[in-house]
């Protein structure tokens, strides 16, 4: 019999809810593989930006969720003091630069601080092109750095900014929910995307996706996502919106290919898979990606995932792409997915990061 694990307090932008929020995914993953080795989560999340209106969970068994009104985020850190790990995730979206400072005074030599940078890429952008950040002065402050990805380039830059560790935790796969599920009649289609429409990945899109359905008419192509209800699209793009996480599964699996495009400043880094690739080849996809360093850490292409360098790339695949080998591609994914970057994996380095060892209880 193991150990009691560590009392965790996260602070996060929403466990609940993937409205606007990228993220979600990643926390379920890692908070619920966390609690099945036994370490106990409190999540503390801001209602904000509609979230808890769009809300696609219920407060899940495997950790205790705390919606707190944005002017009451004191009381938070109050309630947060009783934990051994204290983690600030950037992008809570509300109260991050105060939240950045405030966690820092709970640091003792009991307690672990800890800022768990979900993008890595924007944040570094951020301090290296404003050298007055307040963040600057705090980073070498945290007991660790945890991201979410990018590699050698991010740890350099981070401890090239001070931190005293910082070790990538990549994103991967819950197979509980991430899986094959029956087609969908909705989502059939021969290339899809699903993401939100931000400023640093709208062009690759336009670039990876949208071009592409301009120059293959005759193919059908499915984006989903926030943000896109006005974006000029050719005729054969069918705009779905925000697409419900209930129905991620059957938008993976259901068409011919499922497309990844990084934003930008992510492509740029490398070393940063985003939750889409796990998704897609958790639940049967075909996976199309665009090209950046460190793939070959996660799939091998041309065997469990093809590559992209450009637009004219993805509609060549497309067009030539048959549904033996896009099922073939996609069995061989799922099968490395599995087989190496589940969150159980991705716990297992973050309790190692933590210098948490699982001990055995003595037996009467």
């Amino acid at each position: 019999m193991t150990s009691p694990g560590l009392r965790i307090a996260f602070f996060g932008s929403s466990l609940v809810s993937a409205y606007w929020n990228g993220a979600a995914t990643y926390y379920r993953g890692i908070v619920r593989a966390l609690a099945a080795r036994g370490h106990e989560v409190t999540f503390f999340e801001p209602d904000a930006y509609e979230r808890q209106q769009h809300r696609d969970i219920p407060d899940p068994p495997w950790a205790k969720v705390v919606v707190y009104p944005p002017d009451e985020v004191e009381r938070c850190l109050d309630a947060a003091a009783s934990a051994e790990v204290i983690v600030k995730a950037s992008g809570v979206g509300v109260n991050d630069a105060f939240l950045e400072r405030a966690v820092l005074q709970l640091q003792d030599p009991r307690r672990q601080v800890i800022f768990w940078d979900v993008d890595a890429p924007a944040t570094l952008e951020r301090l290296a092109q404003h050298p007055d950040d307040p963040f600057r002065l705090l980073v070498p402050r945290y007991d660790l750095i945890l991201t979410y990805g990018g590699g050698d380039p991010v740890v350099k830059a981070y401890l090239g900014f001070g931190a005293r560790r910082c070790v990538p935790i990549y994103n991967a796969l819950d197979p509980d929910t991430h899986h094959p599920v029956p087609p969908d009649p909705r989502f059939e289609a021969d290339l899809a995307f699903l993401g939100n429409r931000l400023p640093d990945r709208e062009a690759r899109v336009e670039a990876f996706f949208l071009e592409p359905a301009r120059c293959t008419p005759g193919l059908r192509f499915l984006l989903g996502g926030n943000g896109w209800h006005d974006k000029p699209v050719a005729p054969n793009v069918v705009k779905l919106g925000h697409v419900p996480t209930a129905d991620h599964n059957a938008f993976n699996c259901t068409p011919r290919a499922v497309l990844n495009i990084s934003r930008e400043s992510m492509a740029r880094f490398g070393f940063s898979p985003a939750t889409r690739v796990f998704e897609a080849c958790g639940a049967g996809a075909c996976l199309v990606s665009d090209a950046w360093e460190g793939m070959e850490l996660f799939l091998e292409p041309g065997r469990e995932v093809l590559i992209a360098h450009d637009g004219e790339e993805v509609a060549d695949l497309v067009r030539s792409l048959t549904k033996d080998e896009a099922q073939r591609i996609a069995r061989a994914g799922r099968k490395r997915i599995l087989a190496e970057h589940t969150y159980q994996h991705r716990v297992g380095e973050v309790e190692r990061a933590l210098g948490f060892v699982p001990r055995m209880r003595a037996r009467r």
